[in-house]
């Protein structure tokens, strides 16, 4: 099966437990909320102050990077938190249960300690990259892109195993590390994945919806454009929080499979192919 075509299956066995338990996208859309109020609290009073202008003439100081560090901070404990109550709910439904907003929620809130300790490391690891691409020029910046790719795939069922399992930040990311390499292998890289589909949609939305507004507003209609760029921003939004929504499920069904769970609809042997071995021929 080629890579785009698993990437639909894929698309579609995760849209099936979102057509069950449509109130899973609230858990993103809530989280996308928090992020940019996150955002907003740390934006705008630098901007009023002066703080960004000074940071853009002087360039970054320790303190840009401990601020930096309290807005990774604060930013992954929303956005963990809010993935951990996805994925409780999902995994409630894989288990062929009923889950409510109210389970999600109950299910990150009891792992609340680990979170934030999973935040801390994360928001530690992406200061690290940020200070690398920053002050190591090109080389940095590439070394930036493999090291975030690695942490991405190494903590890819961090989440689940943190709620699954109720172990702490540390021992999550051991243990995703180690249901990776048992399960795929010992050199792996990711699967497009559901990124894939949705990332080719949003690019499309993007580039007809903009080219579209341009057009209209070049003719002369301003308002038009304009509420059609409008209408395309937020069509990408809707694209980007369901497929946040249907990679939380993804990531529910991968662990779920990786501890020989029960995997819902979902295929197993989909799931067998998310991952593949480093230097295997792709499939097209």
């Amino acid at each position: 099966m080629g890579r785009f075509a698993r990437s639909w299956e894929l698309v579609k066995l995760c849209w099936g437990v979102l057509r069950d338990d449509k109130e899973l996208v609230v858990f993103p859309i809530v989280s996308a909320i928090g992020v940019l109020l996150v955002t907003a609290s740390f934006a705008i009073p630098g901007f009023f102050t002066g703080f960004w202008q000074q940071v853009s003439d002087d360039g970054a100081s320790v303190g840009v990077y401990v601020l930096a560090f309290l807005f990774y901070l604060v930013q992954y404990i929303v956005i963990i938190f809010f993935n951990s109550a996805l994925v409780s709910a999902a995994l409630i439904r894989l288990k062929g249960g009923d889950p409510t907003l109210g389970d999600g929620l109950r299910g990150a809130t009891a792992h609340l300690p680990a979170i934030l300790g999973y935040a801390a490391i994360a928001a530690t690891v992406g200061l690290i990259l940020r200070v690398i691409a920053d002050r190591g020029g090109v080389g940095g910046a590439i070394v930036a892109v493999i090291g975030g790719a690695a942490w991405t795939i190494v903590t890819f069922l961090a989440v689940p195993v943190l709620v699954a399992e109720g172990v702490g930040p540390v021992a999550a990311i051991k243990r995703s590390g180690g249901l990776l390499k048992k399960t795929w292998g010992e050199q792996i890289i990711g699967s497009s994945g559901i990124g894939l589909v949705f990332g080719l949609l949003g690019v499309a939305i993007a580039l007809v919806g903009g080219a579209a507004g341009a057009v209209i507003i070049g003719a002369g209609a301003a308002w038009p454009g304009i509420a059609i760029l409008a209408v395309t921003v937020l069509a990408v939004l809707a694209v980007a929080l369901l497929s946040a929504t249907l990679h939380g499920i993804y990531s529910a069904a991968l662990y779920s499979y990786a501890v020989g769970d029960d995997t819902g609809a979902f295929d197993r042997e989909i799931l067998a192919g998310a991952f593949r071995p480093k230097g295997s021929p792709r499939n097209r």
